[in-house]
């Protein structure tokens, strides 16, 4: 089987190196997946794509046309993948949904403990010799109140940690997890329940037509004064405009983002000479409560290791015709 890795970066290149190239005639590319780069993959059986890829339908069409028949995400989310499409053109999908929940909640939390701490501002006064504290005061995390909004792998592995800091939490969604309720005292709730009393609200939850926007002006308005809000999700999860216009009353006073609504051509590119003109993303950097991290929650050994072989993993159930346990095209049936 012959295929190309779109958007590869450096830091995957060894995992997939060692995982799938000793199976496969792999080929790569730094490119995105789109319909001008389509044609990279002429003669190939499979792609392979990240979260950062274009595989609408008319880029679908493309790739059938030149006999693409397995497509493999090399992620969780499939939200850039219109798998109603692909099922019709008779392309196989796959993603990696459970590389390491671990990975994404530790840095979740590694967020809350930045933000709460001030280690950013602090970092900042100590390299000026500025070693007052009058404005790195934060609160205990014990007993604060933590509102998860999806409950699923990772949602479950945050709850686990903020126990671990007596903090008192609540979940929502739609398929509930009892596990959590019974042995972390997790409270399931309505989402206006969970805003109103949640001193932080974390987000887990994948990108669809009935998560896109929910952290919208009107949901802001019945949260606490003061909320953190977390999201190493999907940046269109939350409308950013909606958000620093609460940052700057604040309405909001903390927000660490690992995504971004605009990130396609700007999250994991080195940007130093070439300044891209995002005002959104300019006026968030220079706001001093505000943590943004350029996608990187997923980037730990373990994760790109298992991603790197679950992806193998896909391609060999697909080559082998056997059943493909991650396989996604049922998914555009329902």
């Amino acid at each position: 089987m012959k295929i190309l890795i779109y958007s590869l970066r450096d830091f995957e290149q060894p995992y997939f190196d060692d995982t799938c190239a000793k199976h496969y005639s792999l080929l790569t590319t730094s490119k995105r997946l789109t319909e001008t780069t389509v044609a990279l993959s002429e003669g190939c059986d499979g792609i392979c794509i990240f979260t950062s890829d274009d595989a609408r339908a008319p880029v679908l069409q493309k790739l059938s046309l030149q006999g693409i028949r397995y497509i493999a995400i090399r992620a969780a989310g499939y939200d850039n993948v219109d798998l109603q499409a692909a099922a019709q053109l008779g392309i196989r999908v796959a993603n990696v949904p459970a590389y390491s929940p671990y990975a994404i909640a530790e840095h979740a939390v590694s967020m809350m403990l930045a933000l709460n701490r001030k280690i950013r501002l602090s970092n900042s006064q100590v390299h000026q010799y500025d070693f007052t504290i009058r404005n790195l005061v934060g609160f205990d995390m014990h007993q604060k109140t933590v509102g998860i909004i999806g409950t699923g792998k990772t949602g479950a592995v945050v709850a686990t940690i903020l126990h671990g800091f007596g903090c008192q939490l609540l979940g929502y969604d739609i398929e509930r997890n009892n596990s959590l309720a019974s042995n972390l005292g997790l409270r399931y709730t309505d989402l206006e329940t969970l805003y109103s009393y949640s001193d932080i609200i974390t987000l887990h939850t994948g990108l669809n037509s009935g998560t896109k926007y929910m952290i919208d002006k009107k949901a802001i308005m019945s949260m606490k004064k003061g909320v953190m809000l977390i999201n190493t999700s999907r940046g269109a999860i939350i409308n950013t405009k909606d958000v620093i216009d609460a940052l700057e009353t604040g309405h909001i006073g903390y927000l660490g983002i690992d995504v971004y609504e605009n990130e396609k051509g700007i999250f994991f590119e080195d940007l130093r000479n070439k300044k891209p003109a995002d005002k959104i993303l300019d006026k968030l950097l220079n706001m001093p409560n505000v943590l943004v991290t350029p996608h990187q929650g997923f980037a730990t050994h373990e994760a790109l290791q298992n991603i790197a072989t679950t992806t193998c993993n896909n391609f060999h159930d697909w080559e082998m015709n056997e059943t493909c346990p991650n396989e996604l095209n049922n998914i555009a049936l329902i």
